[in-house]
């Protein structure tokens, strides 16, 4: 395997992911963990690096436009809008759920209230 991102292209990256994650942060709202954009943005550079010089590592530059110093760039960030989408959605859920768990009385207060 020949890798043949270089630091423009890992630039790039790094910055969409420090982006996605910022921009992730933002929508999931105060609900979410205070480290999601660091997740995200960790897990974005990681897919990024595998779609770009794996998944799509055997087309030359010619074949994948733009390529932006090794980085398959239309492919990454495709991959970073469907990551981001599913990271919203499901910090969202989680959220909700964890906010409704906390406003439900337990049972003890349940019977308390009842007796």
């Amino acid at each position: 395997m020949e890798w043949d991102l270089g630091l423009q292209g890992l630039g790039v990256l790094v910055l969409m992911a420090v982006g996605l994650g910022l921009i992730v942060q933002l929508l999931a709202g105060r609900d979410s963990n205070r480290w999601l954009w660091l997740i995200t943005a960790g897990i974005y550079f990681v897919g990024g690096l595998f779609t770009s010089e794996v998944w799509f590592g055997w087309a030359t530059e010619e074949e994948l436009q733009p390529n932006i110093d090794g980085l398959s760039f239309d492919e990454v960030l495709l991959f970073g809008m469907v990551l981001g989408a599913v990271i919203v959605t499901v910090s969202r859920r989680l959220g909700r759920r964890k906010r409704d768990m906390a406003r439900e009385p337990t049972r003890d207060e349940q019977r308390s209230s009842v007796g």
